[in-house]
């Protein structure tokens, strides 16, 4: 009876082994895959974390990477015609979302001013001197985000030997901020004047704390607006999308008829406008 079973339990075994074996190859190749699209999409990971722009090289690989990502997309959504148009606009896209982390990167160290300007002040009443400030408030941890990145930047080029005005003027330019501009120009200002630096840096950062409290509560009061504005602005091109997966060939049927495609032209020249004005108002409402 034994012996029946001995060729079926084999073959169960042989086959679980080629399964095992399979599913091995699969993951060492998914994971080759990601580790492959981590290093293509580094330079964005650099634009959101440290405002590093991507270099000529690295522009020319995502570039290549997002044509070909939405040539294939829109090839599969509305065929050949549409996935050529998209990938045509894969390099502008490219450039958008660079600018966009760069941006979300630039305004996280302008939200960090403060903190890094009663990190300094509390630093230079403990008895540093300026440079040494900055590294204390860079290495005691007690500024995240941005701003404590660049602060430990400096504290690394002042062991470097760089000047303080130089790594001051980097730091400012990279920050592209007012409230970056007024504090180093206090800075600048007690070497050359003398003065309580330690109180007006917690004046600035009293300011500043307050300024971004009431474009916090800008955005609060205006944020049912934006998110209706954004909604309204989406329903069109969503509807367009379930209408050509529902029906392959409608966008290309509805733009075949002057008429028809003379309405979605003007169409989408309104809804331009329509999103150059949210844009306005969400930036003036602090979104």
């Amino acid at each position: 009876m034994s012996g029946s079973f001995a060729p079926l339990l084999a073959g169960l075994a042989g086959a679980l082994g080629v399964a095992g074996a399979w599913e091995a190859l699969a993951a060492v190749e998914q994971a080759a895959l990601v580790r492959g699209a981590a290093r293509l999409l580094a330079p964005l990971r650099a634009a959101g974390r440290l405002g590093r722009e991507p270099s000529v090289p690295e522009r020319r690989r995502l570039g290549l990477l997002s044509a070909a990502a939405l040539l294939a997309a829109g090839w599969l959504l509305a065929g050949p015609a549409l996935g050529m148009a998209a990938a045509a606009a894969g390099p502008w896209l490219l450039r958008r979302v660079v600018a966009a982390r760069s941006a979300r990167w630039r305004a996280d160290l302008g939200r960090g001013a403060p903190a890094a300007a009663r990190a300094m002040a509390d630093a230079l009443a403990g008895g540093h001197a300026i440079r040494g400030a900055m590294t204390a408030a860079g290495t005691a941890g007690g500024v995240p985000g941005a701003a404590g990145a660049e602060l430990r930047d400096a504290a690394r080029a002042f062991e470097l030997g760089e000047r303080t005005e130089v790594v001051l003027e980097r730091l400012r330019r990279r920050a592209a901020d007012p409230r970056w501009d007024t504090i180093v120009a206090a800075i600048l200002l007690q070497r050359e004047a003398g003065g309580d630096l330690a109180s007006l840096l917690r004046e600035l950062a009293a300011a500043g704390e307050a300024a971004e409290r009431a474009v916090r509560d800008a955005r609060t009061a205006t944020a049912q607006a934006r998110f209706t504005a954004w909604l309204v602005l989406g329903l069109p091109p969503g509807a367009a999308v379930l209408a050509e997966l529902g029906s392959p060939g409608f966008l290309a049927g509805l733009l075949s008829s002057p008429l028809s495609a003379w309405l979605a032209g003007s169409a989408l020249i309104l809804q331009l406008i329509a999103l150059l004005c949210v844009t306005r108002l969400a930036r003036a409402g602090g979104g």
